[in-house]
């Protein structure tokens, strides 16, 4: 059985941080990705890592602001949130893919999901 879940959320000032925590457990090892989805937007991925932890990816939207981690298959992942803007703002989501890599990964690779978080960036 598959459980993925998010914590962390909250309220933030821009130019503020936030981590946020994801906990899994299914059978074997893979990649772990993050979501996110504002009011009346599309939901779009916002980082992923490998089940090693070697290999990251992000898009443009948030590299160099937000850092994916983890210390094995096995552990939480974290999602450092660093210079956060108002457009961050948004229920962020983790997910279990069904693969080790984050090679072009899409929400088609997604094999359970958490509830998600919610993430406001205000002042």
């Amino acid at each position: 059985q598959w459980q993925v879940a998010e914590s962390g959320g909250g309220l933030v000032q821009p130019g503020g941080s936030l981590r946020l925590s994801c906990v899994h457990s299914g059978l074997g090892v893979y990649a772990i990705g993050w979501f996110r989805q504002a009011p009346g937007k599309e939901r779009e991925g916002v980082s992923c890592i490998s089940s090693s932890g070697d290999s990251t990816n992000y898009p443009d939207s948030v590299k160099g602001r937000f850092t994916i981690s983890r210390d094995n298959a096995k552990s939480p992942v974290y999602l450092q949130m660093n210079k956060m803007k108002p457009e961050d703002t948004a229920v962020y989501y983790c997910a279990a893919l069904k693969r080790v890599g984050c090679s072009a990964w899409t929400e088609a690779d997604i094999r359970a999901w958490g509830q998600g978080t919610q993430v406001t960036v205000s002042s």
